[in-house]
């Protein structure tokens, strides 16, 4: 699982995060990070991060920009 680690994490990154909601089912929803909301520097979910249109969730993977449009 990518995204554990907040050094890796900086706004702008695309991003693929699973939403709260979206736990059981594993859903993924993709943006642009906008800021990084755990403070604590590794998470075992993933960091959790506010995407630019205000979704929030943890980070499950790394993507291309590419792939977002």
């Amino acid at each position: 699982m990518d995204g554990q680690y907040r050094k890796d994490i900086y706004p702008g990154l695309a991003v693929a995060i699973i939403l709260k909601k979206d736990q059981r089912s594993g859903t993924l929803t993709y943006g642009i990070v906008k800021s990084i909301l755990t403070s604590a520097p590794y998470h075992s979910r993933g960091i959790k991060v506010k995407l630019e249109d205000g979704q929030i969730g943890r980070v499950t993977a790394f993507v291309d920009d590419e792939d977002l449009l």
